[in-house]
């Protein structure tokens, strides 16, 4: 389980990631163009991705509105996939994080999980 929590813990890092410079082109006038285009220019280079993009070759407003919806959305996969990480480091330990055998586990139990969301 430890290559999953941290391969899930990598994924939420790049989904933010990925939100924040979706983020960047939302701002409605020329600069929302200009880094639509920069964005779309990334995407070339895998076929058929540019034309669920952008619905095209054209960075017009639908392409911008569907940056809107992916950046709206990408928070809430990452919401989802925090949950999953905290499963799998209660299931490897949350305070054993590099795998050392060591009987300081915390198993998972959900009044632990419980505390994880409350934060405390």
């Amino acid at each position: 389980y430890l290559p999953l929590s941290w391969v899930s813990g990598l994924c939420i890092f790049l989904i933010f990631i990925v939100t924040a410079f979706m983020g960047y082109v939302l701002p409605w006038g020329q600069m929302s163009f200009w880094g639509a285009t920069v964005i779309t220019n990334l995407l070339y280079f895998i076929p058929g991705l540019i034309n669920w993009v952008c619905g095209g070759f054209i960075i017009n407003d639908p392409t911008l509105k569907r940056f809107f919806v992916l950046h709206f959305i990408f928070p809430f996969i990452a919401l989802a996939i925090v949950f999953i990480h905290i499963f799998f480091l209660h299931i490897q330990g949350s305070t054993n994080p590099l795998g050392y055998d060591t009987p300081l586990k915390i198993p998972f139990y959900p009044n632990l999980l419980t505390l994880d969301i409350k934060g405390f």
